[in-house]
Parts: structure tokens; sequence; C-alpha cells
């Protein structure tokens, strides 16, 4: 009798070994969940960045104030009748 609880004890302690620190344990397991949150947070501020994308790409294809803009800031172009003014700040 003193055999089986002395084996059944050593199976414990081997078991609560493997889920604490061998393979796939809890060591690993929080490591893969930070991980995951990580990957998580980086997919949500892509998708917003892609969603800029889209929206900036839909307003192009429409309409021609999106191109309009564009070119002024961009290319620097001015519309007909308006006075484009630099200012250039002094040197030191």
């Amino acid at each position: 009798m003193r055999l089986f609880v002395f084996l059944m004890l050593c199976l414990l302690v081997l078991l609560q070994y493997h889920l604490w620190f061998g393979k796939n344990g809890l060591g690993d397991r929080h490591a893969l969940q930070e991980e995951v949150t990580l990957i998580l947070e980086n997919n949500s501020e892509l998708r917003q960045r892609n969603q800029m994308m889209f929206s900036e790409i839909k307003d192009l294809k429409e309409g021609t104030d999106a191109i309009e803009e564009r070119a002024r800031n961009e290319l620097g172009l001015v519309k007909e009748g308006e006075t484009f003014f630099r200012i250039v700040p002094k040197e030191d």
C-alpha cells in the first residue's frame, strides 16, 4: 500500500512539473498569450490604416475635390485667378 501511495505521489509531482515547467506548459501559454495580444493590436492598427486608404481611393475615384486637394498640396497647383504667396522665413 505504501508503494502505491509513493508511486501516485511521484506521478503527481511529475505531472505538476510538466504543467508548470514543461513544453507547452503555463509559462509557454503566458508568452503566447502576450504575443497574441501584440499581434491583435498590430492588426487593428493595420485595419484602421487600410480603411483610411480605401476611403481615400474612393474619394479619388468618385470626386474631383480630393484630386484637387492632392494636386495643391503635393504639386503646388494654383487655379486661374488665384494668387500664390510664398512666405520664406528669415535666416539667422
